[in-house]
């Protein structure tokens, strides 16, 4: 602003001077482009009014021709100031424009940043909810078939002992078999299908439980989108988890079938134990097959049925398509 105000006055105090004339436009161009460079285009405007309008008056006064002072020379001296009026704002403009696009660069990349860190928290806790599932179902069977072969072995049951230790090799070889799968996945992130978890090894649960004297009778269906079929198996082997675990149960249903566009899935028992419904109601686990069963747009319920203790939950389809 200082520029451009002492280039106006400088230039009437020239021609004050009585020195050659050197045109209007030309010798504040440089101002008035550097001002609307910086955002003051309303002032250089002004600025070029005035020295124009001035240059005008005083050159009529000393007897000029009005055809050349306003009809040839005024249109010249109007066009170059507004050219470098307009080459100043385009400058600026510009900038503007590059500062924006960098903005927008960046706010970007630190969202592509935050949906990355969301979606390695998704997966963590994916593989959490897994492991919790999977090694918690294990270890129970562990814990208690040990138990079998410790009392077997005090009473000289060599054939019961042999059994339970059975049972332990198996279940810790497919535990085993499942960690390597979830490492390998978590080696490759892009991976979509961690393990084999699904409805057809329900089976390895059945066996298990028979083991310790559940009785289950399951109904799968044929078909299911892949991560319903994982949830419902995962929903199911918590279930059988907490029943090994925490009840004193002799027998347990376990059923999955589709109702029309909705998957149901229950595991019910006998069981009475006050433990088995605390657990139910404050473990990890069931708030685990809730978040499981919410994140495909179902529900699960958990409380006494029958006589005994029933987990419920209903899928719809849709939720894995």
């Amino acid at each position: 602003m200082i520029v451009l105000a002492t280039t106006v006055l400088g230039l009437f105090a020239y021609y004050a001077a009585g020195y050659p004339a050197v045109g209007v436009a030309v010798p504040i161009a440089a101002a008035l482009c550097s001002a609307a460079e910086l955002g003051r285009a309303g002032w250089a405007l002004g600025a070029a009014s005035i020295a124009l309008a001035t240059s005008v008056f005083f050159r009529l006064a000393e007897g000029q021709e009005l055809s050349l002072v306003v009809g040839y020379e005024l249109a010249g001296h109007a066009l170059l100031m507004a050219g470098a009026i307009a080459v100043g704002d385009g400058i600026r403009s510009r900038r503007a424009l590059i500062a924006h696009a960098r903005e927008i660069v960046a706010l970007t990349s630190e969202r592509a940043q935050r949906e990355s860190e969301a979606t390695a928290h998704a997966q963590r806790i994916t593989v959490a909810r897994d492991l919790h599932d999977s090694i918690g179902h294990s270890t129970s069977i562990i814990s208690l078939h040990a138990d079998v072969a410790r009392e077997a072995v005090g009473r000289g049951d060599d054939a019961a002992a042999a059994e339970a230790l059975h049972v332990i090799k198996d279940t810790t070889g497919s535990t085993m078999i499942e960690l390597r799968r979830t490492v390998a996945v978590l080696r490759a992130p892009d991976q979509t299908s961690r393990t084999a978890a699904g409805l057809s090894n329900v089976r390895s649960l059945i066996d298990l439980g028979s083991e310790v004297k559940l009785t289950t009778d399951i109904q799968v269906p044929d078909a299911l989108p892949s991560i319903i079929d994982a949830t419902a198996f995962r929903i199911i082997q918590e279930s059988v988890t907490n029943i090994v675990r925490h009840s004193t149960a002799t027998r347990a249903h376990i059923e999955a079938i589709c109702r029309g566009d909705e998957l149901h899935v229950a595991v019910v028992d006998n069981g009475r134990s006050k433990e088995a419904r605390s657990s139910a109601t404050s473990g990890h686990g069931v708030a685990g097959m809730r978040e499981r069963a919410a994140a495909l747009g179902g529900t699960l319920e958990v409380g006494s049925a029958e006589g005994g203790f029933a987990v419920r939950a209903r899928i719809p389809l849709k939720g894995g398509s």
